[in-house]
């Protein structure tokens, strides 16, 4: 396909923009909505990155869809912006886990694609966790190294970071003296998610899922390419305790 020289350089304003910001809004989502051509492009450039847009209400988003992109959020990152104290990578393993957890209690089940509940407790938010974590817990460690190794995720150290966070015991200090708990944790990856607009707090302690996070959830959070069957496996540990 040919494209004018006008067409390349409005389509490289807003990749630069979007890839700067997160996001875009205002003229440049109304020219991506209306030019074929320049989309197209727009989208283009976002693949050379292992990225995507989405298009949500009155903005354009810029998603990451590799942990190889470089505009995916590093470890460190989330590790200095948001958790306080000495900070291992078990805490970001953790905290993907109860995000897969949070996404998936909005829906029947890790296959849906349209979300059968409206908000959440913190509380239930909690309960769920400790109730997956639990399953896992009991799983031999025979089994679990082979699941290790089958969905190159570290569940022992999820297990012990969860351990560690005892919200009965209330024994463990952080270094800055305030008492970790598992609710606490929680909140900060609360405080992750709205930052990335994926939930809102509605009061009450209760959240729901903002139309970006549904977008994501239908177009890619399904998907085996991207969750590498981890949202089955964490699915699979309410199936678990049923069984038993």
């Amino acid at each position: 396909m040919d494209y004018s020289q006008e067409e390349v350089m409005m389509a490289f304003q807003i990749y630069a923009k979007i890839s700067q910001k997160g996001y875009s809004e205002g003229d440049e989502l109304r020219l991506y909505l209306a030019e074929d051509k320049v989309r197209g492009l727009v989208d283009q450039f976002a693949r050379e990155v292992d990225c995507t847009i989405v298009s949500v209400g009155e903005r354009l988003y810029f998603i990451p869809l590799a942990v190889n992109s470089p505009f995916h959020i590093s470890n460190d990152t989330l590790k200095k912006t948001y958790f306080t104290g000495k900070t291992i990578n078990a805490d970001i393993y953790f905290m993907y886990v109860t995000i897969i957890i949070l996404f998936g209690e909005f829906y029947d089940s890790y296959q849906t694609t349209e979300a059968t509940r409206d908000f959440i407790s913190m509380s239930d938010w909690l309960e769920q966790v400790n109730e997956r974590l639990e399953t896992l817990q009991a799983i031999g460690d025979e089994e679990l190294k082979e699941l290790e190794k089958e969905y190159e995720y570290n569940w022992s150290a999820i297990i012990e970071k969860w351990s560690d966070l005892d919200d009965l015991k209330e024994t463990a200090k952080a270094q800055t003296g305030r008492t970790i708990s598992r609710l606490s944790f929680l909140h900060t990856v609360k405080r992750f998610l709205e930052a990335q607009e994926l939930i809102e707090d509605i009061g009450n302690d209760e959240l729901q899922l903002t139309e970006k996070a549904k977008v994501i959830v239908q177009r890619y959070y399904m998907e085996l390419e991207y969750n590498r069957g981890i949202l089955e496996f964490i699915y699979s540990l309410e199936r678990r305790k049923e069984e038993a």
